[in-house]
């Protein structure tokens, strides 16, 4: 199923999976008409969905996630553990099923959400950008469950932004448009990936964003040396890494969910403690800064938790548009409202952020939106130096594309960015320079002119 953010693809899944009432129309699985009340409906029908934004208790094991609502009042806390690892094994999804959530990247928190679906063994399978946050390994792995499943009868629905996804794991492709079906049961053998990107915006779109540089890397702007961050079981999820990033310059960040990206982004962002080492901006050192004070001296996060950790959900449009300018829009101790809403009716605009009111809660809007308006936040002051998590996760090809610009417009001029990704395809095609992660560690630094993939691949899993 492909759409633009907001063309109403998670709308259409979530009735099928029992979360909204539709308004008009059926629901029938295997020619019976059905109505869903709620979610335990459509399980009880046998149909599964993993949902963009998560839906997992942060104080719970894995495997507690994994058997909620669907095991005996009284479990065997070993034995349900054991199950849950066998099932992930089976399915190559690498997790840990006593750990409890809120420990776990996103990368590892998808795989949950995964492993949550099959245990219930759904006949309909709905995957709303389930690879989001893989690996191509991961995601090449899913592609062949999914067709496994397939094989065995069940029907499988697949939401992704990453086209050649689609090409090579979907047989039929279903095109969303404003709330429309646009075109239905099309062979995805017959369609190249321009094809695909014109159905979903009703123009000739470009899908691939390729530096373009402009300007010279100028001098360095930013500093990490011997960072060391431990977990609170103290293991060392950030294990004495050193980087240094410049003006101007992109440098990209791979490595498997899981192995020290999110700790390393937070701690830089002054979000967690540092064990040890120093984080150092323009000369001055921040290691024991405040994240304000740090987002004052000019670094910018945009996390990859953009609605958990980046916005406020139960705020609206306004508010969550000022998090880092209220103090410019504030008469004394009150906050001037017009001015408020002036500055993010500015960056809705700026941003091409697709609003129904500016009063609305931030949930109200779509995945690729909510990345629009926070990116847009946090380059408002601007910055020295942005760290970038996962920014383009769950967007659509234009927005992809829009991001993407935005980032190397930044650097043009003179913004040096630390690019966090799962994507190899977006590292390879903005970095200037690539470091490879693997248990916590830089284990690799390569030129993206010249390294390989599978070079970068072969390091991301610890060759």
């Amino acid at each position: 199923m492909l759409g633009e953010n907001g063309a109403g693809k998670t709308t259409l899944m979530n009735v099928l999976a029992g979360v909204y009432l539709p308004d008009e129309g059926t629901v029938s699985l295997d020619g019976v008409e059905h109505q869903f009340n709620k979610p335990a409906d459509a399980i009880a029908a046998g149909v599964g969905m993993v949902h963009q934004e998560f839906r997992l208790i942060p104080t719970f094991s894995v495997a507690e996630n994994v058997v909620l609502g669907s095991a005996p009042t009284l479990v065997a806390k070993r034995a349900i553990e054991d199950e849950v690892a066998a099932l992930a094994e089976r399915f190559g999804l690498a997790t840990e099923p006593g750990r409890q959530i809120w420990q776990l990247s996103m990368g590892e928190r998808q795989r949950v959400e995964i492993l949550k679906a099959l245990w219930r063994d759904a006949k309909v399978l709905i995957l709303d950008e389930p690879t989001a946050v893989l690996t191509p390994n991961e995601a090449a792995e899913l592609g062949r469950i999914t067709s496994a499943m397939a094989d065995d009868g069940r029907s499988i629905i697949f939401i992704s932004h990453k086209l050649d996804e689609v090409k090579e794991f979907c047989d039929e492709a279903t095109v969303l448009r404003g709330g429309k079906t646009v075109a239905g049961s099309l062979s995805v053998a017959d369609l190249d990936a321009g094809a695909m990107a014109e159905l979903m915006v009703g123009q000739a779109t470009d899908v691939s964003q390729r530096r373009s540089r402009t300007s010279e890397i100028g001098n360095q702007v930013c500093s990490v040396t011997d960072m060391m961050v431990h977990d609170l079981h103290q293991r060392a999820v950030v294990n004495g890494v050193s980087l240094t990033v410049a003006e101007g310059e992109i440098v990209g960040i791979a490595g498997v969910a899981g192995n020290g990206q999110r700790p390393l982004a937070d701690a830089i962002a002054g979000l967690v403690k540092l064990t040890s080492g120093t984080v150092t901006l323009a000369g001055t050192d921040l290691s024991t800064s405040q994240p304000s004070a740090r987002n004052a001296a000019g670094l910018a996060y945009v996390p990859e938790d953009r609605i958990g950790v980046g916005l406020a959900p139960k705020m609206n449009v306004t508010e969550n548009a000022m998090m880092r300018a209220y103090r410019k829009l504030s008469s004394g101790s009150l906050i001037d409202r017009d001015k408020a809403r002036a500055n993010g009716e500015r960056l809705v605009s700026e941003f091409n952020v697709k609003v129904g009111q500016m009063d609305s809660p931030i949930a109200a809007l779509s995945g690729g939106n909510l990345q629009r308006l926070l990116v847009g936040r946090e380059l408002d002051n601007e910055p020295k130096v942005l760290i970038a998590a996962q920014p383009t996760r769950g967007l659509d090809v234009q927005g992809v594309a829009a991001i993407q610009r935005i980032l190397l417009a930044q650097a043009a001029d003179g913004l040096g960015i630390l690019l966090i990704s799962e994507d190899l395809e977006e590292l390879f095609a903005l970095s200037d320079r690539l470091l490879v992660m693997h248990e916590g560690k830089v284990v690799a630094e390569v030129d993206p002119d010249t390294a390989t993939r599978s070079e970068v691949g072969r390091a991301m899993a610890g060759a």
